[in-house]
C-alpha cells in the first residue's frame, strides 16, 4: 500500500493489467538518488543533493529516494521547494524499517515502507530512469552495486549511474586497477558509470538522458516494464 498525502490507497488491479499502481505514470521520467542518512543540512553533500533535486522539480522530473533523513531528505525537500505550480512531478520515498537512523522525512508525495532491503532495492530499480549516487556508506554502496549488477546482466534498462562527489573516484580507480585488469568484468561494463564533482554536472547528464527518453517514443526502455518481467511488481510496488 502507498500513502499519498493524508490518503492511503491500493492498486486498482482491474484497471491496470500490468500491476503498476494507478498513481505511477510509467511514461514519466524519474531520477533515483542514493545517499547517506547521516549527513546534515550544513554538509556540502546535503546542499548538492538539495540543489540537484530542486532543479529536477523545475524540469518536471520525479525524484525517488529512500524516504529517510540526511541526503534522502535533501532530495525530497529540494524537490518540494523547486516544484512549480501545476507541476506533474512527484517526490517518492521508499522507506525501510530499521531499529535506528531511518524515519520518514516530511517532504514525500508518495511513499512506501519495506520490511526487507531486497524488495526495496527492486522498487528503486523499477522506478529508475537515472541513478545518482551521492556520498554514503554501506547502504549506498549496496544500492550502487545492485543497480550496476542488474544493468550488467541486462535485467534492467541501460541508464546512467552518476557518481556525484569526489569520494567515488577512488572506488572507480580501484575497480579499474583490480577487477578490470584481472578481466573479472568487461571494460564496457563501466560505460554507464560517470563521476561528477557538482550537481550542475549531474543535471547536464540527466537532461541528456531525459531528451533521449522523450524522443525514443515506443522504443524507449522503461524499467516498470522491462524489469517487471523478472520482478513481480505487484509484490514490490
Amino acid at each position: 500500500m502507498y500513502n499519498k498525502g493524508n490518503y492511503s490507497f491500493k492498486r486498482m488491479v482491474d484497471n491496470n493489467h500490468d500491476g503498476i499502481p494507478d498513481d505511477i505514470d510509467p511514461n514519466h521520467f524519474r531520477v533515483t538518488v542514493f545517499g547517506s542518512a547521516r549527513l546534515k543540512k550544513e554538509d556540502k553533500a546535503y546542499q548538492e543533493v538539495y540543489l540537484l533535486a530542486h532543479r529536477l522539480a523545475e524540469l518536471d522530473i520525479d525524484v525517488v529516494t529512500g524516504g529517510g533523513p540526511g541526503l534522502m531528505e535533501a532530495g525530497n525537500r529540494g524537490h518540494k521547494m523547486g516544484r512549480k505550480e501545476g507541476s506533474g512531478a512527484h517526490s517518492f520515498g521508499l522507506n525501510i524499517k530499521l531499529p535506528h537512523e531511518q524515519h520518514d522525512n516530511k517532504f514525500l508525495d508518495i511513499k512506501k515502507e519495506f520490511d526487507v532491503f531486497s524488495k526495496r532495492l527492486d522498487g528503486f530499480m523499477l522506478l529508475s530512469n537515472v541513478v545518482v549516487v551521492a556520498p554514503g556508506g554501506v547502504g549506498t554502496l549496496l544500492e550502487f552495486f545492485y543497480a550496476w549488477q542488474l544493468m550488467q546482466v541486462k535485467h534492467t534498462c541501460k541508464m546512467p549511474i552518476i557518481m556525484m562527489g569526489g569520494m567515488w573516484k577512488g572506488l572507480l580507480e580501484w575497480i579499474k586497477e583490480y577487477p578490470l585488469k584481472m578481466e573479472l568484468l568487461d571494460k564496457s561494463d563501466l560505460d554507464s558509470i560517470i563521476c561528477v564533482d557538482t550537481w550542475q554536472q549531474a543535471v547536464k547528464l540527466i537532461e541528456q538522458a531525459h531528451e533521449i527518453f522523450k524522443t525514443a517514443g515506443k522504443d524507449v526502455c522503461i524499467n516498470l516494464k522491462t524489469y517487471a518481467r523478472r520482478a513481480k511488481i505487484e509484490q514490490i510496488l
